[in-house]
């Protein structure tokens, strides 16, 4: 046997070939390399030196870095209104005036779902239970015909608003409503091209953009982004308002509210409702207050951190900062949360728990509650969040406790619910058991 000691496989580094020294290097050679050598070690010195400090630095000054997940529509934008309340209160009162477009078009929108839903509807007499029907009942009555005439100018200022939260210069405008969409409202050219714009969704990405856009929209007018500037010309504002009294008849209208009852769509457990405060919200000197703003509506998609500081406790010199990621919640989206499970010290999940008889706008085959529920189990077995604080938000319970309150039975959704009493507490109580088991 051979007393040569022979390398193990195991041993071998492919890169010691490489970076041995040539055979034939000269001692000029031998300089200018080790030079080069000896300056990359101080180049990858000084990029770790750079990046401990920078750790310590954000230790010392405490920096929190939250990420909000969910389904669409389940509160996140909502959330992060929350926070920026809470922790930046100043710039969210000064930026309250903006939002009243966004209020604006909310009641726009209200008003079209509605006259959506009784465009095509012969109605039956209210007391034969009968479903909606196309061959026979009759017709809407002459005075809903005639308040649909007189509100006919919102569907300028609906135009107009989009318009002015989403400019043509802006590159976001074409993912929402596309390059021809407001030139196609206008037209009218066939009723199919008009449902079609009815049916287009409008959502802005999230962060300052929409808001910079408003400001821009009213640099010539003397706006302190307070309450002052309230007595210059807004044409959305004032049109909504000589439309307040008919918007106001439509809404409370028996007819109409069997319509919506009949087609299930509940438009006052929805975000961005505002038709029982149309006194207020369409009086020419509207000023949107704090709890208008939490309540209005405007979709977001794609990503956008943001920043806000707390005030300073004791034994630190500054206060925390929290930086906040707000993700889109769209099942297309949802690919991009993976990137953001690496640098994040806690996550917070919302929950919809009032959407048990809700299918999801991507795929009506699928329930919302369901597709909560499995989506908090991937957060919650996702090796990448081991270590991450996982905290979960029950949302919307206000409109579960209104949905049960009207007659609406969970169990009929929800057949695991059994027999249980069909009220607000026993449903949240069993819904909160679900989502903790699952996070074991």
């Amino acid at each position: 046997m051979s007393g040569a000691v022979t390398k193990s496989s195991h041993d071998f580094d492919p890169l010691d070939e490489v970076l041995r020294p040539p055979i034939n290097e000269t001692e000029q050679d031998r300089v200018i390399r080790q030079a080069q050598e000896a300056e990359a070690r101080r180049v990858s010195q000084a990029i770790d030196d750079s990046i401990r400090a920078e750790k310590q630095a954000q230790k010392k000054k405490g920096i929190v870095r939250l990420l909000l997940l969910g389904q669409s529509e389940s509160g996140k934008s909502t959330t992060l209104r929350h926070f920026q309340k809470l922790y930046t209160p100043t710039a969210f009162h000064e930026e309250r005036i903006l939002w009243r477009s966004v209020i604006q078009l909310n009641i726009v929108r209200s008003v079209r779902t509605i006259l959506d839903a009784l465009s095509d509807v012969r109605l039956p007499t209210l007391d034969s239970g009968g479903e909606d029907s196309d061959d026979g009942g009759a017709n809407i009555p002459q005075e809903l015909e005639m308040l649909q005439m007189r509100l006919t100018p919102l569907h300028h200022i609906e135009a107009l608003l989009i318009a002015k939260l989403i400019p043509p210069s802006e590159d976001e405008a074409a993912s929402v409503i596309g390059s021809s969409a407001i030139s196609a409202y206008h037209s009218h050219r066939s009723r199919s091209s008009e449902r079609s714009w009815r049916a287009q969704e409008v959502f802005v990405r999230p962060g300052a953009t929409w808001k910079g856009a408003l400001a821009r929209s009213t640099r010539t007018r003397p706006v302190s982004l307070g309450n002052t500037g309230m007595q210059t010309r807004d044409e959305a504002q004032e049109v909504i308002n000589s439309c307040s009294y008919d918007i106001m008849a439509l809404w409370n209208d028996r007819l109409v509210r069997e319509v919506l009852r009949r087609r299930k769509i509940r438009l006052e457990e929805s975000s961005g409702f505002f038709l029982n405060d149309l006194d207020r919200v369409t009086a020419l000197n509207y000023t949107p207050n704090d709890d208008d703003v939490l309540r209005a509506r405007l979709k977001t998609v794609g990503v956008s951190e943001y920043r806000c500081e707390m005030e300073a406790v004791a034994g630190r010199e500054s206060g925390t900062e929290w930086r906040i990621v707000d993700v889109g919640g769209s099942r297309s989206q949802r690919a991009t949360w993976v990137p953001f499970f690496d640098d994040v010290d806690a996550i917070i999940f919302l929950a919809p728990i009032s959407s048990f008889d809700q299918v999801l706008s991507e795929d009506r085959s699928v329930n919302r509650l369901e597709d909560s529920v499995l989506l908090w189990k991937a957060v919650c077995s996702n090796k990448l969040l081991a270590n991450v604080d996982l905290v979960l938000f029950l949302n919307k319970c206000d409109i579960l406790d209104a949905k049960l309150t009207s007659g609406i039975r969970l169990s009929k959704y929800v057949r695991s619910y059994g027999d249980r009493p069909n009220d607000m507490e026993t449903a949240s109580k069993c819904q909160q058991t679900v989502f903790t088991w699952l996070s074991h």
